[in-house]
């Protein structure tokens, strides 16, 4: 096939056909949000690089492998986001966003880029929801923002999802996990990937999050950081869990997990399937008190987390969950001459500007053809205009599914269509009544 008829390796297409279930996870995330207090952002889809290199972290995998990096016509560096919450602190400084009132509560929806080795889960272009709470220092802060991830996965309807917690501490603390990580790991030093023999002295924490089986096996017996919390980072870390406990939130400490990100410290957290295989972790975040402070502005203590929409999708579809069809035609207008065609149009564009879902014939099709289109657009009702029904001013509404037919006049049809569709409705609700009654 030729690469002008063929996707770039690592996207995917998604089509009208599923577009509506995308549609109804990311209303409900945003919605979800809201409750919380959340505002939506959006910002670009490139960055000077810098932004990333800085709050990133020039040693992860990240920066160092999997940016979309290229010189722009002004010869400046400019990155594809890698992740978006680089680019919403880079806003909030620009912007001054922070001189307002604290905490701020930003979420946003979109896409982002990284040079990996496609698979399930895990694409080069992704799709991410998430939220930033930036000026909020106190655990139960944590405890919110993990509660929010909860009710959005729990309103989008996924279910068997475990909730993993961490402390990585601050950078006093992890001083001494450091330490104790490179006295691990110079023990094992001839068996470590290349890359993480470059980490040893750069950032060992890094190692902990490669994905090479033999780095993994041992990283199985290598120190954990909330052995050596300090006193301020362990009380910290206990009172995020009396607030999860005390919103009857279950959880267990996984004390390997670090995030793959530089800007984390102390609350880190992810919420893992069973269903999706390797790509397990569908949502992952935690605490960033030194971002801000790193990208230049003053020391701002935030948190954020980020879902990926797609390994959330494919969540749902092992689940069998039930998502909302696609909405359907409220009416087709069927027509058999160039007068009905005329008046087709006309009643079309009004019963649009009603706030009808309505379409007609544009592609000079016989009558039998437009009824069969009907049928397979899934239009609710239907109705034929020819010359008699013109003359009339009255035609017959019918009901696609149940074949029933009503004479209406035309001057009339939005109340009728109206009036249809609302007794529809009713129907579907008490026969789901009576259904339910039975079991």
């Amino acid at each position: 096939m030729a690469e002008i008829n063929r996707a770039v390796k690592g996207t995917n297409d998604i089509l009208p056909n599923n577009v509506h279930k995308w549609q109804f996870v990311e209303s409900k995330m945003l919605d979800t949000a809201r409750l919380f207090g959340f505002s939506e952002i959006r910002v670009p889809v490139f960055e000077h690089t810098e932004v990333f290199k800085r709050s990133v972290g020039d040693t992860t995998d990240v920066v160092q492998k999997e940016m979309y990096t290229f010189d722009d016509k002004g010869g400046r560096s400019i990155t594809l986001r890698p992740e978006l919450t680089a680019g919403v602190i880079r806003s909030v400084l620009e912007n001054g966003l922070t001189n307002g009132p604290l905490p701020l509560k930003v979420c946003y929806v979109g896409g982002c880029y990284r040079y990996e080795k496609p698979q399930a889960g895990r694409l080069r272009e992704f799709h991410q929801f998430g939220v930033e709470c930036i000026g909020a220092a106190e655990p139960n802060a944590d405890a919110e923002l993990i509660s929010l991830a909860k009710q959005v996965l729990n309103n989008i309807g996924i279910q068997r999802i475990a909730l993993e917690i961490n402390s990585i501490g601050c950078p006093e603390c992890r001083k001494n996990y450091q330490q104790a990580l490179k006295d691990y790991f110079k023990a094992n030093l001839d068996s470590l990937c290349d890359t993480c023999k470059d980490r040893l002295e750069r950032n060992p924490m890094r190692i902990l999050d490669c994905k090479s089986p033999v780095c993994k096996d041992i990283c199985k017996n290598a120190p954990v950081v909330i052995d050596y919390l300090c006193e301020e980072c362990e009380n910290h870390f206990s009172a995020v869990k009396k607030h999860l406990d005390a919103a009857g939130i279950e959880y267990t400490i996984n004390p390997h997990i670090v995030r793959g990100l530089d800007y984390y410290t102390r609350t880190v957290f992810e919420f893992v399937s069973g269903d999706i295989g390797a790509q397990s972790t569908v949502c992952g975040g935690g605490r960033y008190d030194g971002l801000i402070s790193q990208m230049g502005g003053k020391p701002t203590p935030s948190l954020g987390f980020a879902m990926g929409i797609e390994r959330l999708m494919m969540v749902l579809e092992s689940q069998n969950a039930v998502l909302p069809t696609a909405a359907m035609p409220d009416l087709y207008i069927a027509s058999m001459s160039e007068n009905a065609s005329l008046k087709a149009t006309a009643l079309c564009h009004k019963l649009r500007e009603d706030g009808f879902s309505v379409q007609t014939d544009i592609s000079a099709r016989g009558l039998k053809a437009q009824m069969k289109f009907a049928n397979k657009i899934g239009a609710k009702y239907s109705m034929v205009l020819g010359d008699q029904e013109l003359d009339d001013n009255k035609a017959r509404l019918k009901n696609m599914q149940s074949g029933e037919e009503n004479e209406i006049n035309l001057d009339n049809l939005s109340d009728a269509l109206l009036s249809a569709l609302n007794q529809e409705a009713l129907n579907t609700l008490t026969d789901t009544i009576s259904k339910e009654q039975l079991f």
